[in-house]
């Protein structure tokens, strides 16, 4: 019977490295769109007195004089400046997304997108890296975050060096669309 032939199919390659991207990817989108959708709501506000709320909120002295400078420097935002923050914010978060959902979908001009995404922050990374630490006003070291802060730039870096290895390496391979 010519109606019962079946094609031969070949079971569809799993990559969860290209998984773990995309989850990366949709992960940061989501934040940076809600984090855009929370700074277009202090569009029209006090900034100054935002932040006095949230300290006091953490129960945190608002009168000392490091959250004071930061006060006044909240001063000197303007509405404007928070829209265009925040837009940049919205742009950026929904261009993750859709670039995670074209890498779910294996979409090849997502792959070459994710590379070139991925590479053009390879060199800032090593400007970073190789940069001496500079000092504020008063001739000290600027405080980090963390004692050694380049140990997370480094890790960043070689994520960043590996996705793109990846993604070019396996390009054909993750592609729904082969020639």
């Amino acid at each position: 019977m010519a109606g019962n032939a079946q094609i031969p199919t070949t079971p569809k390659e799993r990559a969860p490295t290209l998984y773990f991207i995309v989850a990366i990817k949709l992960i940061k989108g989501v934040a940076l769109l809600l984090l855009a959708l929370g700074v277009f709501s202090l569009a029209n506000r006090d900034l100054s007195d935002v932040f006095d709320q949230f300290l006091r909120w953490v129960h945190l002295d608002p009168e000392r004089s490091f959250f004071q400078g930061i006060g006044d420097w909240l001063d000197t935002i303007t509405p404007t400046n928070v829209r265009v923050v925040a837009s940049g914010t919205f742009l950026c978060g929904l261009f993750l997304l859709v670039l995670g959902l074209g890498l779910a979908f294996r979409a090849k001009w997502a792959i070459w997108l994710a590379i070139g995404e991925s590479a053009f922050f390879i060199p800032i990374e090593i400007f970073e890296l190789m940069r001496h630490h500079r000092l504020n006003a008063s001739g000290l070291p600027r405080p980090e975050l963390f004692p050694h802060p380049k140990i997370g730039l480094a890790i960043v870096l070689a994520i960043n060096v590996l996705i793109v290895w990846y993604l070019y390496a396996n390009r054909k391979r993750l592609s729904r669309h082969r020639p």
